[in-house]
């Protein structure tokens, strides 16, 4: 073989993702995220069962990312500092007692105990983000962080059907559940201390103990970075949109369209299966072909022109519905207490006005389904895509550390997001928020096509 051919063939290996290297982070993330995934959509039910109020819930569901803010730069920076794999081992004994202490509650206090700690503990996608990009290279490194995307939408697909079958099961026994999340943390453990290995050596590890690790000191100082400023400014605000528009969807299409939970079931489906194609698969193909900042483009680009579509949705509900069903299911009570399985706390005191029989029809939810192509592109897409170059435009020992401030912006935007949204959803209409994302988006995508340069450019 030429000294060419050889060289061509070690450059085309290059330009490809080590998927042994990278299954074994891919698993344990897929897997302790199958414990969160189980939660979610019990805990404000669980909350009610102990007379927590709407406000409460909002606040209990608010704990979580608030406590992944704090918690996410500290990991990161400590892993910087100790290597990735006990960070992510230590992070994810914390996760599994925060199950443990849900499964076993008996009062409220109790389930906010299991929150903060599991919000703490659970800031480890900082660590695995920095696992991936100790094992790829530029080229490869998007893909790589679009897989964690991928085992995101796969689990928020299967944690739900976990949820449902084992209350089914239990005769809807909220411990139940708890006690399997558990049982899948515990598993994650398992496999991160037999299949993970260490991928920042003590040849790689920052000592720099002048380096804040907590609080808005170490936030401001990644801000002012000439390279990384732009970047995290654009992962809190895309957050800030993608993540109003997923908290606020199901109060627009019961608004606009008339969908149930079922209704909106199918919608969040079809949502995640374009997420995780494009995150799964897609993405490396684009980010070798056009380059990080072109895919931050095109996820800007089609993300703004989703959320525009969406706020356009005719108000048509389709052929199946009807007002006063919808209305009997909404206002539903057993002994007093409402029970709508995996209601969000915005649909307890917002008043939302339904659609009317009178005009029935398929454009609605088709306009619909078309909007959610384009937005669910850009959505997954975009934190791939900027993580990726973010990491490109630090030293090797501080991707730990600025993967933590990142997520814990990320962090911020899911506490801040359902918010501002519900706010916006009140007194501006159920269009209103997603003109107003939309807008930012279109805003900050003219502000990155000036200030974010090429990144062969970066030191």
């Amino acid at each position: 073989m030429s000294t060419t051919t050889a060289a061509a063939v070690s450059t085309d290996a290059a330009d490809k993702l080590d998927f042994k290297r990278v299954l074994p982070i891919f698993i344990i993330v897929l897997i302790d995220l199958l414990g969160l995934t189980i939660i979610i959509p019990l805990l404000p039910l669980y909350a009610t069962s102990f007379g927590a109020s709407a406000a409460l819930i909002g606040v209990l569901g608010a704990a979580y990312p608030l406590m992944q803010f704090i918690g996410a730069p500290i990991l990161g920076r400590l892993s910087d500092r100790f290597g990735r794999k006990p960070i992510l081992l230590i992070s994810q004994v914390g996760t599994l007692v925060g199950f443990l202490v849900l499964g076993a509650a008996n009062s409220l206090w109790l389930l906010f105990a299991s929150r903060i700690i599991d919000g703490l503990s659970g800031a480890n996608i900082a660590t695995a983000q920095a696992v991936i990009s100790d094992v790829t290279n530029e080229k490869t490194r998007t893909q790589g962080l679009g897989l964690l995307g991928a085992a995101f939408g796969l689990g928020f697909v299967v944690g739900p059907i976990i949820a449902f079958v084992s209350l089914s099961l239990s005769a809807n026994n909220y411990h139940v559940p708890a006690f399997i999340a558990a049982i899948f943390s515990a598993i994650s453990i398992l496999l991160t201390w037999f299949l993970l290995e260490e991928t920042h050596g003590p040849d790689k590890r920052n000592t720099d103990k002048s380096k804040p690790m907590l609080g808005f000191a170490a936030m401001f100082e990644a801000l002012r970075h000439p390279q990384v400023g732009m970047l995290l400014v654009l992962i809190f605000a895309q957050q800030i949109a993608f993540g109003g528009f997923e908290q606020m969807l199901a109060l627009f299409t019961l608004n606009r369209l008339g969908l149930n939970a079922s209704g909106n079931a199918i919608i969040f489906v079809f949502v995640g299966i374009i997420v995780v194609a494009v995150q799964g698969g897609l993405i490396g193909r684009w980010s070798r072909r056009w380059g990080d900042r072109r895919l931050i483009y095109l996820g800007l680009a089609t993300l703004t022109l989703g959320l525009a579509l969406t706020a356009l949705t005719p108000r048509q509900p389709p052929p199946w519905y009807n007002t006063a069903a919808l209305t009997q299911e909404l206002t539903a009570t057993d002994a007093g207490t409402r029970r709508l399985p995996g209601e969000t706390p915005p649909t307890y005191n917002l008043p939302i006005a339904l659609p009317s029989d009178a005009s029935k029809g398929w454009l609605g939810l088709g306009w619909l389904l078309l909007a959610m192509i384009p937005a669910s592109i850009g959505g997954g897409v975009l934190q791939p895509a900027i993580n990726s170059l973010i990491t490109k435009r630090v030293a090797d020992n501080e991707r730990g550390g600025i993967l933590g401030i990142s997520a814990a912006f990320l962090s911020g935007a899911n506490a801040l997001a359902p918010l501002l949204g519900g706010v916006v959803f009140q007194w501006g209409g159920a269009s209103a928020p997603f003109w107003l994302w939309a807008a930012i988006m279109g805003l900050l995508l003219i502000a990155s096509l000036r200030t974010i340069k090429d990144t062969r450019a970066a030191p």
